[in-house]
């Protein structure tokens, strides 16, 4: 390449015009942005969200930034945080997953800060979080295998582009850009451990500390800070620090993983980061969640509750449930300490749970992992009865496809199956946009009229038509 990764990354979002971005580009933006405000909502009593909104409300400062629903103003990169929290926190935002998973919808409020705080019009808003979709999704799928089957976690990959959201709503050039993505990937590298064992309030917050540090680091840039330009190919860069890079000729050099061998060589693929780039937008790939859980759950969960609703089956009838799906499932979900979660963050990520309170309830919502629900024994009973186990046929149809097969045998040996292959708001299976206002009006009901929610509703539609801070003052509580 003539130019650096992150100068080609900066020069491309500089020039960036809203008229730039077709139609339906703009819609689907539209659409994760008002999924996003939902989660926020929905988020407003977490535990998580309330320490850290209290600890930035406490500290002061000058009053630049909104708090989704709360209404405080805030520094600006105190208000990025604390959104993206909110957004995060319930695990049920926007999920992309090739290569390595990814929440893009992280990055929105890094774009609603700076716009506010900058005066910018929605307009541009929405051309930022366009450039977010885009940059976090395309580098999601250069790790060949992912980041996460090196032991690292997404937010290494949110690092990189939270400063190009940031910068462009600051209207930094391409050299201030470059460096805005060089400082801020100098210190936001995160390992697997927020999403391993039993989960902590750190598995949720990785991503929004990194969007934190991103507008920091796009601030500092605007003030002529400089970081490395080649922060991802150059010595110790990125792709050096994480395998499979030649640092000396900026080319791939795969080379073996000692006991993962089921994922073959790790390398790097750039072409997947600037094929079609300004023609086709990643955006309109990314998939929105029908459940609050982690994303690899979605078409288990799916396949589960159709065969007990379908079969009138009861927690008490079940002998067995076998889960076939792919080995990074088995990895991640399935581990030893999701038999037995002793937290929200850790029970949202334990497929085991997620089924047994599937047959249980015959739903999964946000108060499938209350304390309360937590300690059901009816749910317990059935957890130890749950097996996962790995497909190499599967994996080989993964990211494309997330095939499922449930199999479900009852105490009188009957025996019911079901196979799918994209869960419910999958590209492949959107959700529409009465499920999606569905899916809003259940996680703000308890913040929100009909009246607000139809308004909030409108207001997302239309924003292209006013000013950031506008549209801000209009999500208060």
């Amino acid at each position: 390449m003539e130019k650096s990764v992150s100068r080609i990354i900066s020069e491309f979002a500089v020039d960036l015009k809203y008229e730039d971005i077709p139609g339906e580009v703009i819609h689907e933006a539209k659409r994760f942005l008002y999924d996003s405000i939902g989660c926020a909502y929905g988020a407003y009593e977490t535990k998580d969200v309330n320490i850290i909104r209290n600890y930035f409300r406490n500290i002061g400062g000058r009053q630049e930034a909104t708090v989704i629903g709360f209404g405080d103003k805030i520094p600006t990169a105190h208000a990025a945080f604390v959104n993206s929290q909110m957004i995060r926190s319930l695990d049920f935002n926007d999920i992309y997953w090739k290569q390595d998973p990814s929440h893009p919808s992280d990055l929105i409020p890094a774009a609603l800060a700076i716009g506010e705080y900058s005066n910018a019009s929605m307009k541009d808003v929405l051309t930022a979080i366009v450039l977010g979709y885009e940059f976090e999704q395309r580098l999601c799928e250069i790790a060949v295998p992912g980041i996460r089957e090196r032991k690292w976690h997404h937010a290494s990959i949110t690092q990189f582009v939270a400063p190009v959201v940031a910068g462009k709503l600051l209207n930094l050039n391409a050299e201030q850009m470059v460096n805005a993505v060089g400082i801020n990937g100098s210190h936001n590298f995160t390992s697997g451990a927020p999403a391993s064992g039993q989960l902590s309030m750190m598995k949720n917050t990785v991503d929004p500390m990194a969007v934190y540090n991103g507008v920091i680091s796009s601030f500092l840039a605007k003030e002529g800070f400089t970081g490395p330009e080649f922060i991802f190919e150059g010595k110790e860069g990125f792709f050096d620090c994480l395998w499979g890079w030649d640092y000396k000729t900026k080319q791939n050099k795969p080379v073996k993983a000692p006991g993962m061998d089921i994922y073959g060589e790790w390398g790097w693929d750039l072409y997947k980061l600037f094929d079609g780039l300004g023609n086709k937008y990643k955006i309109l790939e990314c998939s929105m969640k029908a459940f609050p859980t982690e994303a690899l759950t979605h078409t288990h969960i799916s396949a589960v509750l159709s065969l007990v609703n379908k079969n009138d089956i009861k927690p008490e009838q079940i002998d067995k449930i076998i889960i076939t799906t792919i080995a990074r499932v088995c990895d991640i979900l399935f581990d030893p300490q999701k038999y037995k979660p002793k937290s929200r963050e850790t029970a949202d990520h334990s497929l085991p749970y997620c089924i047994a309170a599937a047959v249980v309830d015959r739903k999964i919502t946000t108060d499938s992992f209350s304390e309360e629900k937590l300690k059901d024994p009816r749910i317990w009973s059935v957890i130890d009865k749950i097996e996962g186990v790995a497909s190499y046929d599967f994996e080989k149809l993964f990211p494309e496809k997330q095939p499922s097969k449930v199999e479900i045998i009852t105490t009188d040996g009957k025996e019911y199956s079901e196979y799918l292959e994209y869960p419910k708001g999958h590209p492949n299976n959107p959700m529409t946009d009465e499920e999606l206002e569905s899916k809003f009006n259940s996680l703000s009901s308890k913040l929100l009229d009909s009246r607000k929610q139809k308004e909030i509703k409108e207001l997302v539609n239309n924003c292209e038509n006013m000013k950031a801070g506008e549209f801000m003052n209009k999500l208060i509580v």
